[in-house]
């Protein structure tokens, strides 16, 4: 019998429908923000003042999402633990002036985003979605999720060397979509989406739009014990920080127990467990290049947010210090589990595979941000949740990524450990994992919440 059928599909099958209905930033912090508010949370705007009753809240900013729960009677100092996450995959993105195209061609001028593995989005239809800014300053969520556009590869028979030499894509000239026949015309696109979103064309200031592949996520193998699927990296992990926290907050999450069933009633700081610690869910955008924006980690939103909630229930400048001093958060981002094709780019004794539980990562470099005290917290977590887990490492003749793991730790000068799901084709429009993974990955993390 397959490993897969101990577990129950609920988690992934939600987390399916969270892809799905997340193909931007935007969508996925709104998708998130709204599994909040059923668990209870409320959110809290930046330009308000915040007061310090206990209860669930959440501050939106573009494609970030940063949420807590003030358990009743939580001191000024309490410590947080976080889920730290990011919102934002490689993918293609729509430019300033779109319209283009030749040889009766109709095309749009896309830039690319983070390190998106080209190929992947060759030969594949199409959506568009992201958001709109309108005349009064608001903004609204737009997917048209159908075949709209496609990146068309060059035939062989006029690359002959394309299965000898290798696929050789320019940036610039080869990763154009089209999207219909004819001549360009200025302003076409804009209008076009502003029609299929019932928005006057003129009403539209500024525009924030992304590629999606259309097809849906799905189970994968002979056993079902695959999950491929878009923007895993890192929405995987929003699902699971967002369940956890939620779960946690309405005291529905326990080890053992599905994480995605946090719905109900409790986090208004009423009926539920007393926690040691305050559970914080920050999930970010732009980690794909670099987090440097007022949504990325290396921007002061984290901060501000935990600072501001210690200050709304009465505390001073050493409350805040004593609260830094204590707080954990978990950075979690998929990692790669070893590829049966290539295992020789991997290390020879640090081979995560698929289903077999979150996986740690360690770079003694500090790529990533755990030690060995971090380790002792990860593994407690997960020991509490009765989840396996793995170890990461990179092989010491290749490259190590990053996460948001290190700008988290040096910025705000709190612990962090690196852990994710370990997945296949990283980066591509459409990725891998085990379809057990995100439902251990999501109790583990609600046993490391619970503290």
């Amino acid at each position: 019998m397959s490993t897969s059928a101990r577990f129950d599909r609920g988690h992934t099958d939600d987390l399916m429908s969270f892809l799905a209905a997340s193909p931007s930033p935007y969508h996925a912090v709104a998708n998130a923000a709204e599994r909040l508010e059923k668990a209870g949370f409320r959110q809290v705007l930046e330009t308000d003042a915040w007061d310090g009753s206990a209860g669930g809240r959440f501050v939106l900013r573009g494609g970030a999402i940063v949420a807590w729960f003030v358990p009743e009677g939580t001191a000024p100092h309490t410590p947080f633990r976080i889920i730290g996450a990011h919102t934002d995959s490689p993918n293609l993105r729509v430019k300033p002036l779109p319209d283009t195209g030749s040889y009766g061609w109709r095309q749009i001028a896309v830039e690319i985003y983070g390190g998106t593995l080209l190929n992947t989005w060759l030969d594949r239809d199409l959506g568009l979605a992201g958001r709109l800014t309108l005349r009064d300053g608001s903004h609204r969520l737009v997917s048209l999720d159908r075949a709209l556009l496609r990146v068309p590869q060059l035939a062989p028979h006029l690359d002959r060397s394309v299965n000898t030499d290798g696929l050789k894509l320019d940036r610039q000239r080869h990763m154009q979509p089209i999207w219909g026949l004819g001549e360009p015309e200025e302003g076409e696109l804009i209008r076009f989406v502003a029609d299929e979103s019932g928005i006057d064309a003129e009403d539209i200031t500024g525009w924030d739009l992304m590629l999606h592949a259309i097809e849906p996520p799905a189970y994968l193998g002979r056993d079902r014990d695959l999950m491929a699927g878009p923007r895993m990296d890192n929405l995987l992990s929003v699902h699971a920080g967002t369940a956890a926290l939620a779960a946690v907050a309405t005291g529905s999450g326990a080890s053992g127990g599905s994480a995605a069933a946090g719905d109900g009633a409790g986090a208004d700081g009423s009926g539920t467990p007393s926690l040691p610690y305050i559970p914080v869910l920050a999930a970010f955008d732009h980690e794909e290049n670099g987090s440097q924006s007022d949504t990325g980690a290396d921007g002061p939103l984290l901060g501000t947010v935990l600072e501001r909630s210690v200050l709304a229930r009465g505390g001073t400048y050493e409350d805040r210090a004593r609260a830094f001093a204590g707080t954990i958060c978990l950075s979690s981002d998929t990692g790669h589990a070893v590829h049966p094709n290539y295992a020789e780019r991997h290390d020879p004794t640090h081979q995560p595979r698929a289903n077999g539980g979150p996986i740690l990562k360690v770079n003694v470099n500090m790529r990533y941000a755990t030690d060995g005290s971090g380790r002792g917290v990860f593994a407690t977590a997960c020991e509490k949740a009765g989840v396996p887990w793995q170890t990461f490492v990179s092989n010491n003749s290749m490259p190590c990524g990053t996460t948001i793991g290190p700008i988290t730790a040096a910025r705000h000068g709190i612990q962090t450990v690196d852990i994710g799901v370990a997945i296949l084709s990283m980066h591509s429009a459409r990725e891998l994992c085990g379809a057990d993974d995100p439902y251990l990955l999501a109790n583990a993390l609600v046993a490391f919440l619970e503290g």
